[in-house]
């Protein structure tokens, strides 16, 4: 009787789940309907970049080729990068770049805001919209356009984009997809992009591609007001949203071009904000571990161990499980088999948030390029 009352419970989570639609792919770039505007409005792209001689070049000249009327320039900030950042960035010929050298973090900072906030600073001339991309994303020539259109249609205040993340090694096929999925279960592009009512409390962004409305981003406070941020691009997001509309959507558009060679590099990006996802909380830490381990791990135990009911039961929540994942997995193009691999997915990113949590007791909580950026019992914004 227990495994069939606990195979059932499952299965009705799954079903309220999937009433959620997290999980479907519909908000999309190109499914916008939108018209072009009858000005292109000015915008300033704001690039933070420390140690990206990888792919500085790339990312820089997609930025710089872009096909958009309107007034557009860029402002790369060289983060204190110890490599050729900031040379390979100088000799990109282009009128439309400047290239700034990052003063030295500030305290009380983390190392993205604090350069974001320089190269938004550096922009005299107020444009309509700031454009912050990071430095290892590239784009289609069409991305901006794209972008103000979208901004334009409804008035949106923050128009984002989630990026193609690189998916080619095997590493990749097997993790990149999920990161997207359990994304859009924390933040539900579908609940984010209404207005009214209960909505009006759901926001987030993605931060490898936002376009923010100035003025928006001046009434909520500027970059200062999210200065210690870690997941500086959801904090964002219920910022401008305070403030009008916002959208996020998939593209193919923009995508990133840094692979992640093995698991543990994986882990590390999931790591390094998982735990102050949970608000440096140990309950929220002890709660996420056990409601993974409820919705994914309990139905293929019970589908292998429980009998009768109770396993047909634990077999439906595993194939509404494999359906959830379908349209992710459409989108990286990988193969629906995937779908049956989500329950040992989901185990690895638990380990990866205790992974998290373990390295913010050690004091090297949010490590990125050689910074420990996460305070000890520092709560972000959300």
């Amino acid at each position: 009787m227990t495994a069939t009352v606990l195979a059932a419970a499952v299965l009705v989570i799954w079903l309220g789940l999937l009433a959620s639609g997290f999980w479907l792919c519909r908000d999309r770039d190109e499914r916008m309907a939108c018209a072009d505007p009858a000005r292109w409005p000015a915008v300033v792209a704001v690039v933070p970049a420390r140690n990206e001689a990888d792919v500085i070049a790339r990312s820089l000249a997609s930025l710089a080729a872009q096909d958009y009327p309107g007034p557009f320039r860029i402002v790369l900030v060289d983060d204190n990068s110890t490599d050729a950042t900031g040379e390979i960035a100088r000799g990109l010929a282009s009128d439309r770049i400047t290239v700034l050298d990052g003063a030295p973090l500030a305290s009380g900072w983390t190392g993205k805001l604090w350069a974001v906030a320089q190269g938004i600073a550096a922009a005299a001339d107020r444009p309509r919209y700031f454009w912050l991309t990071d430095a290892d994303i590239e784009h289609a020539p069409d991305t901006l356009r794209r972008l103000a259109a979208i901004a334009g249609a409804g008035d949106k205040r923050l128009v984002s984009l989630m990026v193609e993340l690189h998916c080619r090694t095997w590493p990749e096929r097997a993790l990149v997809p999920s990161f997207v999925y359990f994304f859009k279960m924390i933040y539900p592009f579908n609940w984010i992009n209404r207005s009214g009512g209960w909505a009006r409390r759901i926001a987030g962004a993605a931060g490898g591609c936002v376009l923010v409305r100035r003025d928006a981003l001046e009434a909520a406070g500027g970059i200062g007001a999210m200065r210690d941020a870690l997941i500086d691009d959801c904090t964002l997001g219920a910022l401008i949203k305070r403030q009008g509309p916002i959208w996020l959507g998939l593209t193919r558009r923009s995508r990133s071009i840094r692979p992640y060679r093995n698991a543990g590099e994986i882990a590390a990006m999931i790591a390094r904000s998982a735990y102050a996802q949970l608000r440096y909380s140990p309950v929220f830490l002890a709660g996420t571990i056990l409601g993974l381990a409820l919705v994914y791990g309990a139905p293929p135990v019970l589908a292998l161990a429980a009998q009768g009911t109770a396993r047909m039961l634990a077999l439906a929540a595993m194939a509404l499980m494999a359906l959830s994942y379908q349209p992710v997995l459409r989108f990286y193009r990988r193969s629906p088999l995937w779908g049956l691999a989500l329950p040992l997915v989901a185990g690895f990113y638990a380990w990866c948030v205790l992974l998290s949590a373990r390295q913010h007791r050690q004091g090297k909580g949010g490590m990125w390029k050689g910074r420990a950026q996460a305070r000890i019992h520092a709560v972000p914004g959300r």
